[in-house]
């Protein structure tokens, strides 16, 4: 039996619908044609397979301790998901009757792999083969199934997904557990979770509510003048223009080249006042702007959020019911923002099916002119996916919500953009020069809207007074200064996070990168996350209480920031994803070994767990922190409470830890009133305790840990007295 294993249902179906018939559908599987050509489609539901938890190697590790700390599978195990699990029994029993496989994942990294594991789970011992389909239009899938290629081909790119999916797990699992029971240890609590994507995104956020908080506005000044021609028969309409700051002034300007320093702007402006100059520079010109390209997932997000406040997962959640229940969409997960050739056939169709489905889209739809070919339609710039575009379905199944409507109007505009004209630019700049300082003034307007018409505006344009068009003068032609203003301003700090500035520096995260190397690389691939999991990285930030909402804008946590305070920087920076994606790089070329990169990882994070307690992370502490009292239990700081016979202290981990003792007026004499010291055989906090044979000290995690130490002088001594 050939058998057809496409990444998802609908990649499956179409598969079907380019292989003979006649077809028979079951469930999770399409057998088509019959006798000895038959062949069997099946798919699978994205990952069927996930990376085992810790407590799958070693019973032991499904506690969580410091001493277990870093876990390193010997051998990796991955195991099924519980939502697809009917899904994996179907393809274990295709599999098991196949003669032929024929690999149908999408034609990238994670398409390999998702695949190549369940093939890999079940033993697979028989040939395999490879077919890349990133365009769903009959032609081009049955052009592809008729050219099949050895799955062996493409064994490094499934390496480096592989040593992807590893390489967080260790990250990931190692450093949440360690940060985690630090903050514990500090009577915090909840998880801490680490990961190489979510904590450089949480440190975007940290790092730019500290800007805002630390900001000082700061008075810079702005010079404008008043010009007009000098001769009779030029154009005498006057203009304003802006100094422009040159190097002899570079000491009073600011990073941004503001001027800071008003005895020099009244200076310059003494010089200029009433004085004759000169036209250096004059260009006018009509500036054709072709349309923007059809969305990806990313720009659908930043658009939706930027005019409907939606959130990231709110709009991946309605693009897919457009894309699964109403069918009106193309696959909504698509990092692309360009169109297979092939797709131009089918462009009367589409826009008729927009006009049907949006009616307020209708009279567009009939002034597009389908003739018009963009640069959008392009093979070449075609990945695993193509652009989110409204398919030719005419009628959605049952109405569309508020925000169905709202993101189906949205992808449609940017298709029909693709049919309509340019919009035009009207430029203008003309730069002055008068004694030894420049002026300059710019003119901006549109002067036929073209696909402009089409743009959703998030308001109603103020009632301004349109700025008057720059006379049309020629370069050196005499100008006289007339009245000058210095206008003050004040510096203002960046705006706060919303979800869709949030999203474009996760997708264009090479300018938060300082090295030009490691820039360049970030610059070549999806940025921090992909289509697929920005929205749900946001959304765990929000759930681990990392991130909170302050009307639109998003803001870190006083917990969010004491974990980013408490992280390396290369932890809680971006940098680390590029150094991965170019090392997974060259895993897929050949030239790098899977193996050595998660060597280094490993020792990377024993680096980070075996540091010397003094330091090991935790969160900072007031300095009356060391007079606080510490539970007898676990050591987490105490709170008084009132009780049934008084008040008394309360562990503050409770109902956790249910550690109680009676207030008291001297301090407490089993060490509970200074700072904890961790176990040095297991990290828990030491307690101070009363035997036999006096004072000793052992460990809070007792029996688990017999750990103890000799008291010297109310501290524990450095010699051990007893090791397990």
């Amino acid at each position: 039996m050939l058998l057809y294993i496409a990444e998802k249902p609908s990649l499956g179906r179409a598969i079907a619908a380019a292989l003979p018939g006649p077809h028979q559908k079951g469930q999770g599987w399409i057998r088509c044609g019959s006798g000895d050509t038959a062949a069997t489609v099946s798919w699978c539901i994205g990952h069927l397979l996930e990376p085992a938890e810790p407590a799958r190697y070693n019973p032991a590790w499904k506690k969580w301790r410091q001493e277990d700390l870093p876990m390193f599978p010997e051998k990796w195990e991955v195991m099924p998901k519980d939502s697809v699990r009917q899904q994996l029994k179907v393809l274990e029993s295709l599999i098991r009757q196949a003669s032929t496989i024929v690999h149908a994942g999408d034609p990238d990294r994670e398409g390999q792999l998702l695949v190549d594991e369940v093939l890999r789970y079940f033993g697979a011992n028989v040939p395999v083969q490879r077919i890349l389909i990133n365009d769903l239009n009959p032609s081009a899938v049955a052009k592809a199934v008729q050219a099949p290629r050895d799955n062996r081909e493409f064994r490094r790119l499934s390496h480096s997904a592989l040593a992807r999916q590893r390489a967080d797990w260790l990250y990931g699992i190692n450093l949440t557990r360690f940060y985690t029971l630090s903050y514990q240890q500090q009577g915090e609590q909840g998880v801490y979770s680490v990961g190489r994507v979510q904590t450089p995104v949480l440190g975007l956020v940290v790092e730019r509510d500290n800007t805002i908080e630390h900001f000082e506005p700061k008075p810079y000044f702005r010079i404008e003048a008043s010009f007009t021609a000098q001769e009779e028969d030029a154009d005498q309409r006057p203009f304003s223009a802006r100094w422009v700051p040159d190097e002899q002034f570079q000491e009073h300007l600011d990073e941004e080249n503001r001027l800071l320093d008003r005895g020099v702007a009244e200076q310059i402006t003494a010089d200029v006042e009433g004085r004759p100059g000169t036209v250096t520079e004059a260009r006018f010109r009509d500036r054709p702007e072709p349309p923007p390209l059809p969305l990806s997932l990313s720009a659908l997000q930043i658009e939706a959020g930027r005019l409907f406040r939606m959130g990231a997962k709110e709009v991946l959640d309605t693009a897919q019911n457009l894309y699964e229940r109403h069918q009106l969409i193309t696959y909504p997960r698509s990092d692309c923002r360009y169109l297979p050739e092939g797709h131009f056939a089918q462009r009367e169709q589409v826009v008729r099916a927009i006009g049907r489905v949006a009616p307020d889209l209708a009279e567009a739809c009939d002034r597009s002119d389908l003739e018009r070919r963009t640069a959008a339609w392009n093979d070449q710039q075609v990945d695993a996916h193509h652009a989110i575009i409204p398919t030719s379905r005419p009628s959605a199944k049952g109405q569309l919500s508020p925000a169905e409507a709202n993101i189906y109007g949205l992808i449609s505009r940017y298709y029909l953009m693709q049919f309509a004209a340019d919009a035009v630019h009207r430029e203008g700049r003309l730069t002055v020069r008068v004694a030894h300082h420049q002026f300059r003034a710019t003119e901006t307007a549109v002067l036929e809207p073209g696909w402009k018409t089409l743009e959703l505006k998030k308001r109603e344009s103020r009632n301004e007074p349109q700025k008057a068009p720059l006379p049309r003068l020629d370069k050196g032609e005499p100008v006289f200064c007339g009245e000058t203003r210095i206008a003050e301003r004040k510096t203002q700090p960046p705006q706060h996070f919303t979800d869709a500035t949030l999203l474009s520096a996760m997708t264009n995260i090479a300018r938060f990168v300082t090295d030009p190397e490691l820039r360049k690389t970030l610059r070549e691939t999806d940025g921090l996350g992909t289509e697929a999991t920005r929205a749900a990285i946001i959304d765990t930030l929000f759930k681990r209480d990392y991130l909170f909402r302050d009307s639109r804008h998003i803001r870190a946590t006083e917990k969010g920031k004491a974990l980013i305070g408490a992280l390396p920087e290369s932890v809680s920076k971006p940098d680390r994803t590029a150094v991965w994606e170019a090392t997974l790089e060259t895993i897929r070329r050949g030239d790098g070994d899977p193996r050595a990169f998660l060597d280094t990882l490993k020792q990377e994070v024993r680096g980070f767990i075996q540091r010397p307690a003094g330091e090991r992370p935790a969160p900072t502490a007031d300095s009356s922190n060391a007079e606080q009292v510490h539970c007898p239990k676990c050591r987490a700081p105490m709170t008084e409470r009132d009780g049934k016979f008084g008040r008394f202290f309360a562990c503050t981990r409770y109902p956790s830890c249910r550690g109680t003792r009676p207030l008291e007026d001297d301090a407490p004499r089993d060490g509970t009133g200074e700072k904890p010291i961790p176990c040095p055989h297991c990290f828990s906090p030491l307690v101070r305790r009363k035997g036999k044979k006096g004072w000793f000290w052992g460990c809070s995690n007792f029996p688990a840990c017999r750990q103890t130490l000799n008291d010297d002088d109310g501290k524990p001594a450095l010699r051990l007295r007893k090791t397990t």
